[in-house]
């Protein structure tokens, strides 16, 4: 199926990824809707807007359909603000280990302290370099999806 978003996963255990960081990125993000089914999020990255949605994960979290558009600022800007309450403020910092590229977001705000490593795969199967700040894997924990943070933030836990 075109459109299938095959990420794993897992905790950051210390801060040396940022020394292998090629760029470091605020990202503002906010759910129009966050139905299990199917998440509708907006995005702002840096100068740019973002419209995806997510539909319900397989068994194992890991594979996902995801579509996603370019749209421009000032409509994300507004769209954001029609979003379900829980705005999520985070920095993404993307490393390269080995053949692939870990995106590692950094939460800020009532998620301060929670920091998750995701990697994008070719297939559930692959193999990947696994970097020491690596920890624990939390694939298809939904407690850590980023529409969940919002209802459900690191700092209640």
């Amino acid at each position: 199926m075109e459109h299938l978003e095959i990420e794993r996963k897992f905790l950051v255990v210390s801060e040396a990824y940022k020394k292998d960081a090629t760029s470091e990125t605020r990202i503002v993000q906010g759910f129009l809707n966050t139905a299990p089914e199917r998440t509708v999020r907006v995005r702002i990255k840096g100068n740019k807007g973002y419209l995806t949605i997510k539909g319900k994960g397989n068994e194992s979290g890991t594979t996902r359909f995801e579509w996603e558009k370019e749209i421009s600022f000032k409509d994300a800007t507004n769209l954001i603000d029609l979003c379900e309450p829980g705005i999520l403020e985070k920095i993404r910092f993307e490393v390269p280990a080995g053949e692939h590229l870990f995106e590692i977001d950094e939460f800020l705000g009532e998620n301060e302290g929670l920091v998750v490593a995701e990697v994008e795969l070719q297939n559930e199967d692959e193999r990947f370099d696994k970097p020491d700040w690596l920890g624990d894997e939390v694939t298809g924990q939904i407690k850590y999806y980023n529409s969940q943070l919002t209802k459900k933030p690191f700092i209640n836990w």
